[in-house]
């Protein structure tokens, strides 16, 4: 059996295990409204995701008053809790992970959400006790700064250099560089092929069963 490329794999949370693009494009586009603004396009909203809330709202509507990215990541918040029962798990997630921990990987997440909603959404999964560790943009920088894999790797010991990130958005693949680690694009989130394209990538997955193939074969 082939030696292991990879110990620990790092996975983004929305549009990447939990499809959910959909709803923070709606989520951001209402909170825009509820503070009397011009709702952004769905393709500017969708590029958003992946950011830190605070720094998602100020890169898709620059220019206005700070309190108002405060008023927005507010209604934001409440829009996205009230709608949090649409979620759902990808299609073929769940088997996925649980196939990767019998393996022995060591597995986390890092993502744009805060730490109130991830919690939320490991516990209404059941996905709490997969991870090994987790990290949110309300803890530390958001991406594509390396921080996040950085913090990761030091609390579980792992080598960078041994580690992969899968996510759905260029701000995924570009952390994974900035940090040294591996990267792999899903195609089915929120950022368009041609964007992740322009990003280094071992692969890039047109649905969870390629990703899943994959990892099976090279992680």
């Amino acid at each position: 059996m082939p030696r292991k490329q990879f110990d620990l794999i790092v996975f983004d949370w929305d549009g990447t295990l939990m499809n959910s693009t959909a709803t923070i494009v709606k989520c951001i586009q209402a909170s825009a409204k509820d503070v009397g603004l011009t709702p952004p396009s769905d393709a500017a909203a969708s590029h958003v995701i992946g950011l830190g809330l605070a720094e998602a709202m100020q890169h898709i509507m620059p220019g206005i008053e700070p309190g108002q990215y405060q008023r927005m990541v507010e209604r934001y918040r409440y829009h996205f809790m009230t709608d949090v029962h649409e979620l759902v798990l990808f299609d073929g997630v769940r088997a996925m992970l649980a196939e990767l921990k019998q393996e022995g990987y060591f597995l986390a997440v890092a993502t744009g959400m805060g730490r109130v909603g991830l919690n939320r959404s490991l516990n209404a999964t059941g996905l709490l006790s997969v991870f090994d560790a987790t990290r949110c943009a309300d803890e530390t920088f958001s991406k594509p700064h390396p921080a996040m894999l950085q913090e990761l790797t030091r609390e579980l010991g792992q080598d960078m250099r041994r580690t992969v990130m899968i996510g759905d958005t260029t701000h995924d693949l570009q952390m994974a560089m900035n940090a040294g680690a591996g990267g792999i694009a899903v195609q089915y989130g929120a950022h368009p092929v041609s964007q992740l394209a322009t990003c280094q990538s071992l692969f890039s997955a047109q649905n969870v069963e390629q990703l899943r193939d994959w990892l099976r074969e090279n992680a």
